[in-house]
């Protein structure tokens, strides 16, 4: 028996259909797993919170820039009701979303794996961009981050900002990744066409900070689904990318915008 956990992890059989899906057609899976991946996709439960703001008198924006109190409330609801979702369908199939998210593999070296990549991932976004913005300076199309604003507003404004980055992106984004990955992995053609279709998605939902962030970004996207499915255990994500967005929320605030 191998020393190492997340090798047995990796060498275990796909866990069965739930007794929900044994009961329908090839099919009719696909189409429950297509519906519940756009349900999770955070599109549906974001427009209905925006719009639920609006309606209570929060705006998106403050004069010409974006409403941190907005983004914040937002990206908080968001997450919990996403949260929510995925842990009610999730437990309707029959299964964990504690083995989902958290897996077999001891929670210590997940979080230190977690640690080790934050500067993996920091080099790996400074690279790319580096390299776009020599060879391909026209997709840096957007001179200043309209994201990058909400942390230069002083000290509140940048450790708000950063709850926003880890709750938002850390937590939420990588729970979620894993419960996507698993819909493509089992019904939706497979673990490389999750990870193809969700970095693509991740990439141009940042697409509003420009085209070179959204390589960026998307890029990332892969880096984390790839590790997960590697790992099966969403600790290790989540802490990379916390890890890398408090990074970059202390660049913002300290030194500005690149």
């Amino acid at each position: 028996m191998s020393d190492d956990p997340s090798a047995e992890i990796e060498a275990a059989p796909p866990v069965e259909l739930d007794p929900l899906h044994n009961q329908l057609t090839a099919w009719q899976q696909r189409v429950l797993a297509l519906l519940e991946v756009l349900l999770c996709s955070s599109l549906p439960t974001q427009f209905l919170i925006a719009g639920i703001l609006g309606a209570i008198g929060i705006s998106p924006r403050d004069g010409d820039q974006l409403s941190l109190t907005f983004v914040f409330v937002l990206s908080v609801a968001d997450t919990l009701v996403l949260i929510a979702l995925m842990v009610a369908l999730t437990r309707a199939h029959g299964e964990s979303p504690w083995l989902l998210w958290r897996g077999r593999a001891p929670l210590f070296p997940e979080i230190v794996v977690g640690l080790m990549l934050v500067p993996v991932a920091v080099f790996m976004v400074a690279f790319l961009i580096g390299i776009i913005r020599t060879f391909a300076p026209e997709l840096h199309n957007v001179p200043e981050n309209p994201l990058e604003s909400l942390a230069t507003g002083g000290a509140g404004a940048a450790a708000i900002f950063g709850v926003v980055a880890i709750v938002a992106g850390g937590i939420r984004e990588e729970l979620q990744r894993a419960f996507l990955l698993q819909r493509f992995e089992r019904h939706l053609g497979g673990a490389t066409v999750g990870v193809i279709v969700l970095c693509t998605a991740f990439g141009l939902g940042h697409a509003l900070q420009g085209w070179d962030a959204a390589i960026a970004t998307g890029t990332l996207g892969a880096f984390w689904a790839t590790l997960y499915l590697r790992r099966r255990s969403s600790v290790a994500p989540m802490v990379s990318h916390a890890g890398f967005n408090s990074i970059e929320v202390l660049r913002i605030a300290i030194g500005g915008g690149a």
